[in-house]
């Protein structure tokens, strides 16, 4: 039997230096993970093994240390299935730059990631599930420098604006699982918060900010290297479409409320950041993002507000990121949403970590807690 590694698929990313062994004394691979393209940031990692089945498996990925958040591999544990649903984390070491992951599968094949991916074919199936639900318009923005679609899901009849957008760095898989989440308890009609959410706002959420980097399998950067939460004070159709396409949508409609949904490479817990030190900060307004911040972690056991960014400085908010821009622009209660790649050091879960499934559950408390405060925006 021979050792196959491949990630010739929809966000696949690795590189194969070498492999040894046999399916007797157990296999080795050496392996490095490819940077974005026209850029040096890499982390995100995909890719399937072939013809072990039954024999050890030790894969060494040997250029960590030099990775866009190196201290995000400490404590890390990679993610790994044999049927592409179920995603469990394996046993994963990290030394002198160097990420080692070990296998035993039952199976001739089995996928390896840096977090569960969330593929385009699943943001296709998703976009035709929420088209499909009553109330809802799905509308294509305009495309990528692919030639992909930038979609937009709409529901709602109430004044209030709200935007929920995710992957602007598309490695950060489980920003979509949330954005699942949340539509699932938007589009249910038996559900009472969402039928409030409904009648009191309008809701636009872009599942996808960055399909071209999703589908090249980047971790942080789109068809032609450029980070898209670096590019709201001046997208252009040129380096960021994406941008300039979603902001010109929010331009018309106006923003009340905004959730930008990210992952976090370090810190091993879901937090939110905010919009402190833009210039015209207004305290009404960060009162309520306040207030939102302490109704959720009263609500989840998954959010806390203890770890995470250091609170901007008065008037030093960079503006070309979307949470400040966005309040300074609109007046908007914004707010970044981070969680974690490793495990949720405050609940552990010793076989999933943080998962698709707290994701998605994360989505629907989010959609909870903005009902206490929706007459407040």
């Amino acid at each position: 039997m021979t050792l196959s590694i491949t990630s010739a698929f929809d966000a696949g990313n690795i590189r194969v230096l070498s492999t040894s062994g046999n399916a007797q004394t157990g296999f080795r691979a050496e392996l490095e993970i490819v940077p974005d393209l026209q850029s040096d940031f890499y982390q995100w990692f995909h890719f399937r093994v072939a013809g072990a089945a039954g024999a050890e498996v030790e894969l060494v990925i040997t250029n960590c240390g030099g990775s866009a958040y190196p201290d995000g591999w400490k404590n890390y544990q990679a993610r790994v299935s044999e049927d592409r649903e179920t995603w469990w984390m394996a046993e994963t070491d990290y030394a002198d730059g160097r990420l080692t992951i070990r296998l035993a599968p039952d199976s001739n094949a089995v996928w390896v990631a840096y977090f569960a991916p969330y593929s385009m074919e699943r943001h296709h199936d998703l976009i035709a599930w929420a088209a499909s639900q009553p109330g809802v318009t799905a509308r294509e923005l305009g495309t990528t420098l692919d030639g992909q679609p930038i979609d937009l899901l709409t529901l709602g009849e109430g004044p209030k604006q709200v935007w929920l957008y995710a992957r602007q760095h598309p490695g950060e898989t489980m920003a979509e699982w949330w954005i699942e989440g949340a539509l699932d308890r938007l589009c249910d009609v038996e559900d009472s918060v969402a039928r409030l959410l409904r009648q009191k706002a309008t809701f636009r959420i872009v599942p996808n900010m960055n399909p071209d980097g999703s589908r090249r399998g980047h971790l942080r950067t789109n068809a032609v290297g450029v980070n898209l939460n670096r590019e709201w004070h001046d997208p252009s159709l040129e380096r960021s479409p994406e941008v300039f396409h979603v902001r010109a949508a929010m331009d018309e409609t106006g923003v009340d409320f905004a959730m930008d949904v990210h992952g976090d490479e370090a810190i091993p817990a879901v937090f939110i950041a905010g919009f402190e030190g833009i210039p015209s900060l207004k305290q009404d307004r960060l009162a309520l993002y306040n207030r939102y911040r302490d109704l959720l972690a009263a609500r989840t056991p998954d959010f806390q507000t203890r770890q995470g960014y250091p609170i901007g400085q008065p008037g030093r908010a960079n503006l070309s990121m979307s949470t400040a821009q966005l309040a300074e622009r609109f007046g908007a209660v914004s707010m970044t949403l981070e969680m974690p790649f490793k495990d949720h050091d405050d609940l552990p879960d010793a076989d999933f970590g943080w998962s698709p499934a707290r994701s998605m559950q994360l989505g629907r408390d989010c959609m909870a807690t903005l009902a206490e405060i929706l007459g407040e925006l």
